[in-house]
């Protein structure tokens, strides 16, 4: 089976090789053990978002297949590196070493032996103020607590009812999942879409607490902005998805025979 990790970096210099290394010698361990049954060739593709500190050179000596995507954007640098992926099963992760990427041959294990097309690392569960700031975690607060009220009805099938971390960008799940989901996010907001267009179609979603790391390097968030970007584009979705549910009652209405007629 082949296997794809997906990295978005820009200028990630200073962590890059290390995440890349750390990752190679889990697969490599899991591919002897816990999947030795099943071992996962993996690919990894490193898309670069125009690093000017050598980033992608640095990824390429470390074996990754580099990608150079120069529009801007978190979101833009995964739809552009799902394109590139050659895998059946996709797992992604940040180039700044805050995400345990030696846990993703366990969740891929745990992915397939499971009736679950995808899983999303929770963050929320062992955060401390070292790898995620006062502000961070409001704004995180604020994003998950509405995407509980705006969509608890599309919940219902996930383990305690709600996603306890929308923004997460931990993900292992089955390429198929892209045939199904409609993304069309750029930014940062393209982590909750993908989530919540997975439980739109049906998909069957979980979560797992997962530790997340102090950043290496000077952060790119910039929590007002890009929070504010996430919550409208909350609140845009659900209107979209009650014009499409809408639409979907009119066209069975429509559909219904009506008593009397002649088939």
């Amino acid at each position: 089976m082949r296997g794809s990790l997906v990295i978005p970096t820009l200028n990630e210099a200073a962590s890059i090789a290390h995440v890349l290394r750390t990752f190679r010698a889990a697969a490599e361990a899991a591919n002897r053990t816990i999947l030795a049954d099943r071992p996962i060739d993996w690919e990894v593709l490193v898309i670069d978002g125009g690093s000017t500190d050598g980033t992608g050179e640095i990824a390429a000596r470390e074996g990754a297949r580099v990608v150079v995507e120069r529009r801007r954007g978190y979101g833009r640098a995964y739809r552009t590196g799902f394109a590139a992926a050659r895998g059946e099963v996709i797992a992604t992760a940040d180039g700044d070493a805050t995400y345990p990427v030696e846990r993703i041959p366990e969740l891929v294990r745990d992915l397939l032996g499971a009736p679950l097309d995808f899983l999303s690392g929770n963050r929320m569960a062992y955060v401390d103020r070292r790898s995620m700031t006062t502000e961070h975690r409001i704004g995180n607060w604020v994003l998950n607590g509405s995407v509980r009220l705006l969509y608890h009805r599309f919940l219902r099938g996930v383990a305690g009812g709600t996603i306890a971390d929308s923004q997460s960008g931990f993900w292992v799940f089955r390429r198929e999942v892209l045939d199904r989901v409609r993304l069309g996010q750029d930014g940062m907001a393209l982590s909750e879409e993908l989530k919540l267009e997975v439980l739109l179609r049906g998909g069957r979603f979980a979560e797992v607490p997962i530790a997340y790391g102090e950043r290496w390097g000077p952060p790119k968030l910039q929590s007002w902005r890009d929070g504010l970007g996430n919550l409208w584009f909350l609140a845009r979705k659900r209107l979209e998805v009650a014009r499409d549910l809408r639409r979907d009652s009119s066209e069975r209405a429509a559909q219904k025979p009506v008593p009397g007629d002649v088939p």
